[in-house]
């Protein structure tokens, strides 16, 4: 780890840096187990070349999932501030992971169903976000079919033509989705409390064995978009959608709408990665066009 952010966790926290070792996995951040010199072990991630303001937003859509009291996610222990000149970091609680309990799909899917319920007080957020590096607009809209093309589609899809990344083609290809999505999105639904990046890496286990989410890229949206993408990276499962139905049934036409709701993470991930995510991305779209 680099001194300038030892000694900035350190000031964050009033207490110094032992030791600190990498931690791997993680293809956009640094990450780091560190342990301070009044006895604790956190988690430190950092990331040199990132928005200032990435790791703020983190931090406020976790205390925004805690405050529902629905699923585990690691406590803020401290921030770098986004507009000062210390070296960006998120420190956070360690999760130290259990092996998954026996009932874990089960869990997953009761604490997934009791987030979604929790509910937000608008499609979108009052304050923009980041979806890995990549900026997410939250600027609500007054319908879910409006902020979903608005906010969500037209700005990864714009950045991956304008990047070259995809083929011009697709913007006359989202033209004419655009245009299907209020007949598309499903039943009228509250806006749901979401995690926004819900794939498996993204899926921890607690101490107990029990589901722990990180790394959120949290909004209001609608709830089946964090299913979709769970589906897409992640493979969770019958139990799992048994159980997260029995307690927040979903609306009817639910299945036929995943590819729709896949969109989104496979235009995310075009602009990250490039490569198979674009031949991906096109089969979505013009899975409706």
């Amino acid at each position: 780890m680099r001194s300038d952010v030892r000694r900035a966790v350190a000031r964050a926290l009033s207490a110094g840096v032992t030791s600190a070792r990498r931690l791997g996995g993680g293809s956009i951040n640094d990450a780091f187990t560190v342990r301070l010199d009044d006895g604790r072990d956190i988690f430190v991630k950092m990331n040199a070349s990132a928005d200032r303001r990435m790791f703020p937003r983190e931090a406020r859509g976790l205390a925004w999932l805690a405050d529902a009291h629905a699923i585990a996610v690691p406590k803020v222990l401290a921030v770098s501030d986004e507009a000062g000149q210390a070296p960006a970091f998120l420190a956070l609680e360690l999760v130290t992971p259990a092996p998954r309990a026996p009932d874990f799909d089960e869990q997953l899917g009761h604490d997934l169903a009791a987030l979604h319920a929790s509910g937000a007080d608008r499609f979108g957020l009052s304050y923009d976000n980041f979806i890995g590096t990549l900026a997410q607009r939250n600027a609500p809209c007054a319908t879910w079919a409006e902020f979903y093309v608005t906010r969500r589609l037209e700005p990864q899809l714009r950045l991956a033509v304008d990047r070259r990344t995809a083929p011009a083609s697709w913007t006359g290809m989202l033209t004419r989705l655009s245009a299907q999505v209020p007949d598309l999105v499903g039943p009228d639904e509250s806006p749901a409390r979401l995690h926004g990046d819900l794939w498996s890496g993204n899926l921890h286990t607690d101490a107990r064995g029990g589901p722990c989410l990180i790394d959120p890229a949290a909004y209001g949206g609608h709830r089946e978009i964090d299913l979709a993408m769970l589906a897409l990276f992640g493979n969770p499962g019958h139990r799992f959608l048994d159980a997260y139905d029995d307690r927040y049934p979903l609306g009817p036409g639910a299945r036929e709408r995943i590819p729709l709701y896949q969109l989104y993470p496979l235009l995310v991930h075009v602009n990250l990665f490039g490569g198979s995510y674009v031949d991906a991305a096109a089969r979505a779209m013009s899975h409706y066009v």
